[in-house]
């Protein structure tokens, strides 16, 4: 059970650098970052090999939560080490973790929450799982598969489409507010209204 003292751990999954930013694999990266917005907070290097950013999110009351907000900044398939050192500095329950990442196997710009499960072949949760267990949360955004016969790497490793980012900033927003729901009003809450 968790302790209520303990803040939430929201990360976004990506890969660091510029040339990466518009990645569909980044979409974890551009939720936490519209996150960070939303709390007027700005990233900072930490310890840890991540960037983070500290705050509240939720109405005033008893659902007001603390969190942290962080993108690893080792590569994707390495994640596992900078997020058990955050959870470890900010004595994190391993259910107030929230794995925010792209997931082939739904349709573009559908959303999924859940908590625990396998990796599915997706190289930050194997990282993450590998390091402390896979009882975190997920938000899984939808990236669908690649199309014809391109490669699930080259496919990740590609910006959005211009088609796909005339929905992206919709995208990231709804995203965001999954993550928000799933945190102040918990699991169940969360799946009704923004699973997809």
């Amino acid at each position: 059970m968790s302790d209520d003292a303990a803040p939430w751990l929201i990360v976004g999954l990506g890969n660091p650098g510029a040339e990466y930013a518009g990645n569909r694999h980044n979409i974890g990266f551009m939720v936490v970052d519209l996150l960070a917005d939303r709390i007027r907070g700005k990233f900072k290097a930490h310890k840890a090999r991540a960037q983070v950013v500290e705050g509240r999110v939720g109405p005033p009351g008893p659902a007001n939560r603390r969190v942290v907000l962080a993108k690893p900044m080792s590569f994707m398939n390495l994640s596992g080490g900078p997020v058990t050192a955050l959870r470890d500095f900010y004595k994190v329950p391993v259910d107030r973790i929230v794995a925010v990442h792209d997931e082939l196997d739904i349709d573009y710009a559908a959303l999924r929450l859940k908590l625990g499960g396998g990796d599915n072949g997706h190289n930050g949760l194997k990282s993450m799982t590998k390091a402390m267990g896979a009882e975190y949360h997920r938000v899984r955004c939808g990236i669908g598969r690649p199309p014809g016969r391109m490669q699930v790497a080259d496919f990740v490793l590609k910006d959005f489409s211009s088609t796909e980012r005339k929905e992206l900033d919709w995208f990231v927003d709804r995203a965001a507010d999954a993550v928000e729901c799933l945190i102040t009003e918990g699991l169940e809450r969360a799946q009704s209204a923004y699973n997809s």
